[in-house]
């Protein structure tokens, strides 16, 4: 048993009775052989025949990294029903102190054994010399283990580290897809190939690595006709996915191609054989970083290249001088021309001018595209912004569903799309949709949500993602299962009750180790 509300122990009986009924937590991040469940179970089970204890029930956590305790559905399930009347438990059995977690700072796992005595629930653990009975000697020792604890995951994540970029630049492919036009190698020690890699699958040996190699030819073709088009054309990237389209052609991914799944190929330089790592970092799970590109890790013409030289580097050059920032003025003067040449301003008028910042950038800038049309003295017939925020929301939408997909990707999940719904299939085994919800506000100034569900998808949780009060940014979330939703809109406040209130969150950590997949890592030891 996990942790699963319809498998719940009996209420436990009252302290008089001498027999303890206790739980046991177990956890395994897959870095050490010796922390398999079944091991830490085996050594719980010992320990509570000894201090006359019967487990009534197991919490498991496996796969799951101890650093952070969102991603832990076991220990969240186990500590909702340490708090209960019923819970049937009055002590969790645990192996040791680094199995309760290795939170970077240790603070975070005294703060969570506090929250169990609290509701009158011992933590012990199994495999420690000292008895966790609250004394200084206890507290002390614990404190050491915990900060062990946090420094082994410290030590661990810059060895990992260190052995990849080591990898990187002796040309191996590190983590991630191929990349349309492009397939993963497997060679050997000795460099020989072994075959190509299909999406999902990895390497079995240790010895073995992965390199990049060209795909197909007419994929390749395409990656090519893509620049050209780019750099000889004039064409825009946004022109280019609208063309490749018509032609029935998709991505890697067997979706339809986006401007930013053009702007993606027509920027990454494994199309020229280099091989670039540490762009972006998520180390310990604590925040996700873009680093300055004197910390990225590269080797140059390491892959078979399938892109020339000169026109990928002229794509960037003319990127570049298009994504020169203008200065404020400078976009209210070009806004200004635009407008003395039409008459009148809207985003596509904007979006289809040549040289101009698109409206987004033009309402990201400003606030909103209404306010920077006041700043140039042109007044809309009517009031827009209502039109311009839900413009905005479908382009978030769309960029928030593609960087949730990326996520669950990156945790070695797999996802699904269903192309015009945007209906998610996470490792087949539930579908999720994502759905943004304007802010209102009512005349006492009240913040309001709307949120419409799509009955006919039906999906098994609606991710609703509430905006701020100036709908530029997430609010929080709701995780809403299918089983509560008898109706297809919500109207939602700012509380609303332990009812719906109960599946907030302020972010979609939860949402993410739902969908996470852990493998071990080659470079641990």
């Amino acid at each position: 048993m996990t942790g699963n509300p319809n498998s719940r122990p009996e209420p436990r009986p009252g302290r008089a009775e001498a027999r303890r009924r206790a739980v046991a937590y177990l956890r395994m991040s897959t870095e050490h052989q010796q922390y398999s469940t079944e091991n830490q179970i085996a050594v719980i089970e010992r320990y509570a025949a000894g201090h006359d204890m019967e487990i009534v029930a197991r919490f498991s956590d496996e796969a799951r990294s101890g650093l952070r305790y969102e991603n832990r559905p076991g220990m969240r399930q186990m500590l909702e029903d340490a708090k209960r009347e019923d819970s049937g438990f009055d002590t969790i059995l645990v192996y040791d102190v680094s199995r309760w977690g290795r939170f970077q700072n240790p603070d975070q796992s005294a703060a969570i054994e506090y929250a169990c005595q609290e509701a009158d629930v011992e933590v012990h653990y199994c495999m420690e010399e000292f008895v966790n009975d609250g004394s200084p000697v206890s507290n002390i020792v614990k404190a050491v283990k915990r900060s062990m604890a946090a420094e082994y995951a410290r030590e661990l994540s810059n060895k990992v580290f260190a052995g990849q970029c080591r990898l990187i630049r002796l040309g191996f492919r590190q983590g991630g897809m191929a990349g349309y036009g492009l397939r993963r190698m497997r060679i050997d020690q000795h460099r020989e190939p072994q075959g190509v890699l299909e999406r999902g699958q990895y390497k079995s040996l240790q010895t073995d690595r992965v390199i990049l190699v060209p795909g197909p030819d007419e994929e390749a073709e395409t990656v090519r006709w893509m620049y050209r088009q780019f750099v000889e054309g004039g064409r825009l990237e946004g022109e280019i996915a609208a063309l490749l389209n018509e032609k029935g052609i998709v991505t890697d991914l067997g979706r339809p191609w986006t401007r930013g799944t053009v702007h993606q190929v027509l920027t990454n330089e494994k199309y020229i054989g280099h091989n670039v790592y540490n762009r972006h970092s998520f180390k310990l799970k604590q925040t996700h970083r873009n680093n300055p590109q004197e910390e990225w890790v590269r080797a140059d013409n390491v892959f078979e290249p399938i892109v020339d030289q000169s026109l990928f580097f002229t794509a960037q050059g003319m990127i570049r001088e298009r994504n020169r920032r203008f200065s404020d003025d400078e976009m209210l003067d070009r806004l200004r021309r635009l407008l003395e040449e039409k008459g009148f301003l809207s985003g596509l008028v904007i979006d289809e001018t040549d040289n101009m910042p698109s409206s987004g950038t033009y309402a990201a800038r400003f606030g909103s595209l209404v306010r920077a049309y006041s700043l140039v003295g042109f007044t809309p017939d009517r009031d827009y912004r209502y039109i311009e925020i839900n413009r905005a929301l479908r382009r978030k939408h769309a960029s928030i569903v593609d960087a949730t997909i990326a996520e669950i990707e990156k945790l070695g999940g797999a996802v699904s799309r269903e192309p015009g719904s945007d209906l998610l299939t996470v490792n087949g085994e539930f579908t999720a949709s994502i759905v943004l919800s304007r802010c209102r506000r009512t005349k006492a100034g009240s913040k309001r949500w709307k949120i419409r569900l799509d009955a006919g998808l039906a999906p098994d949780l609606t991710v609703a993602v509430r905006m701020d009060g100036a709908n530029e940014a997430a609010h929080d979330y709701y995780l809403l299962p299918l089983p509560i939703l008898d109706t297809n809109r919500l109207r939602l406040a700012e509380q609303n009750g332990l009812i719906l209130d109960a599946f907030r969150f302020d972010s979609l950590e939860y949402f993410f180790a739902m969908a996470e997949r852990a493998r071990i890592s080659e470079l641990a030891s």
